[in-house]
């Protein structure tokens, strides 16, 4: 394959995984709010481990900058797609499969969070994990493929470019 077409395929393989959080975070989202009504439920057992809790996550990342008020959310979507830019043009530019898909999976992620922000004020979050007297926050689809894609890149960079000389640009 070209050196061009592998570039076009990286963006289409990161694209894909983009289109693809995006849409599994929505739609796991319609339904808990549609279908299931967690809403009304509050927070239902589904496993000894696993709770679907409703939470609107006015705040960001453990309940961060909470207090902002109603500017939060408009500062909050602006400064998640200024990230989503930033990660996009790096897509286009990175000679690497797996962090097309990270940059892919994280893009995803913030633009699903996004969308809750711009439709509620919040970020609809109720995945509740828990084990042995620990909690986990409540989180999302969108908050899940945003961790996955942050460790994909660590493990990148950690593990496959330990010997190679650090660019710049």
């Amino acid at each position: 394959m070209t050196g061009a077409a592998s570039g076009q395929r990286r963006i289409l393989v990161g694209l894909a995984v983009l289109l693809a959080v995006l849409a599994a975070d929505q739609a796991s989202k319609w339904w808990i709010l549609y279908r299931f009504d967690l809403p009304a439920r509050g927070s239902v057992v589904i496993a000894p481990f696993l709770n679907f809790t409703m939470v609107w996550n006015h705040a960001v990342t453990f309940g961060m900058l909470g207090g902002l008020g109603r500017s939060g959310p408009v500062l909050f979507c602006v400064i998640a797609l200024l990230a989503v830019i930033a990660l996009l043009w790096h897509m286009t530019r990175t000679p690497k499969m797996l962090v097309a898909i990270a940059t892919g999976g994280i893009a995803g992620g913030a633009i699903g969070n996004v969308i809750d922000r711009m439709r509620f004020g919040a970020v609809v979050d109720f995945i509740h994990a828990h084990a042995f007297g620990w909690s986990w926050y409540v989180f999302n689809v969108a908050d899940s493929a945003i961790v996955c894609g942050v460790a994909l890149w660590l493990i990148d960079t950690i593990c496959f470019e330990k010997d190679k000389p650090r660019e710049l640009v």
